[in-house]
């Protein structure tokens, strides 16, 4: 652990046509190697997408979208008494909104549609309606903390 003071919180830049924090965080997460207008480019044209398959607001479906992804609890390892318990904790908001963004990208690069805007574009809207591998892998994890609630006690580690 760092001895030095705490990094401090850096707010992110709210993107050029929603102007939303929210939206170029996501647009980050799908961002490799530095290549941001392709990131933009691929997250737009996803909404439009998604939009016209929902036949609501593009913006809408992003936010229920992510809304429906982000986990309450997770477990954490923790070493007491020489064994390793699995503990169920809280998730803190922006951790919640970080695992949401990274879950929906990862879900969508596995999607076997042909290029990323219509990968996104679609597990979005499956995420909107409470389906696809990023809800499912939220499900998981609320699954194994229901699974280990029994080591709750020992949260104060």
């Amino acid at each position: 652990m760092s001895r030095r003071r705490r990094a401090e919180r850096r707010e992110s830049v709210a993107d050029y046509k929603y102007n939303s924090t929210l939206v170029a965080k996501f647009i980050n997460g799908i961002m490799r190697e530095g290549k941001k207008s392709v990131a933009e480019r691929v997250f737009y044209s996803a909404i439009d997408l998604a939009s016209t398959k929902a036949q609501t607001d593009g913006l809408s479906v992003f936010k229920k979208a992510l809304n429906n992804v982000k986990p309450s609890v997770e477990v954490k390892s923790r070493r007491i008494g020489g064994a390793n318990y699995q503990i169920p904790m809280e998730v803190p908001p922006d951790r919640r909104t970080a695992l949401g963004i990274r879950w929906i990208v990862e879900a969508a690069k596995a999607r076997r549609e042909k290029d990323m805007a219509h990968k996104l574009g679609m597990e979005l809207v499956a995420a909107s309606n409470n389906e696809g591998s990023a809800i499912k892998k939220k499900e998981d994890t609320h699954r194994m903390a229901e699974a280990n609630k029994a080591f709750a006690h020992f949260r104060w580690r």
